[in-house]
């Protein structure tokens, strides 16, 4: 004789199969939720903590090197100069606080005192613009050389005066030094003004003998 089930047992069948499907759904619900927030985060959390964190060991830096151009010719920074300046400003080789070195250089065209009183103009407009702009003055050391070192021919083949030439030779190079170099480079800024300082007497003394001869 087969017994049909009772109202009891079907509501116990359906409240046990209720409870299994409902251990399914919930035991399914919370793995999407725990993964998407942290790999991706904790990978750039990591990066930006080198970059900007630890900061950069002024050991590691290579000196930065850049030339200012004046072009036309006048000690007037010009706004691609200034750009060019603040970039300097806000380099971590600046931040390191080494010395910082302004070579200005001018074209051929007039006498050699006026070349040397040109490239101090345009040296000297750089080295106001980074004081005006929080660079301790004391970092920072002028050497003018005048037309001595062209980085490209004063004048073409006939003679006549090259002026894109000229325009390129009026700048001023900007060394900013760092780690060791920037503790080593006030001495050889001392050797270079004493040979240029050598250098220089002979001619003067040259200067003062003519006119006996």
């Amino acid at each position: 004789m087969i017994r049909k089930p009772t109202l009891g047992r079907k509501w116990l069948a359906g409240f046990a199969a209720c409870a299994i499907l409902g251990a399914c759904s919930s035991g399914d619900a919370p793995e999407p939720e725990a993964t998407p927030t942290e790999g991706p985060r904790s990978i750039f959390q990591d990066d930006e903590g080198q970059a900007g964190g630890g900061g950069v060991d002024p050991e590691s830096l290579r000196p930065l090197e850049t030339t200012i151009s004046f072009a036309d010719g006048t000690p007037e920074l010009t706004e691609a100069a200034r750009a060019e300046l603040a970039t300097i400003i806000d380099s971590p080789q600046m931040g390191a606080g080494g010395a910082i070195v302004l070579r200005g250089h001018s074209d051929s065209e007039g006498s050699d005192e006026a070349n040397l009183e040109a490239s101090r103009l345009k040296a000297e407009a750089v080295r106001d613009f980074l004081v005006e702009n929080g660079v301790s003055e004391e970092r920072i050391e002028v050497i003018v050389f005048g037309e001595q070192n062209p980085i490209a021919p004063n004048a073409l083949p006939d003679g006549s005066p090259n002026e894109e030439g000229r325009a390129t030779n009026r700048r001023v190079e900007v060394t900013v030094q760092t780690g060791r170099n920037a503790e080593r480079r006030p001495s050889l800024i001392e050797t270079i003004t004493e040979q240029d300082g050598a250098a220089a007497a002979p001619a003067s003394t040259a200067q003062t003998a003519s006119p006996s001869q």
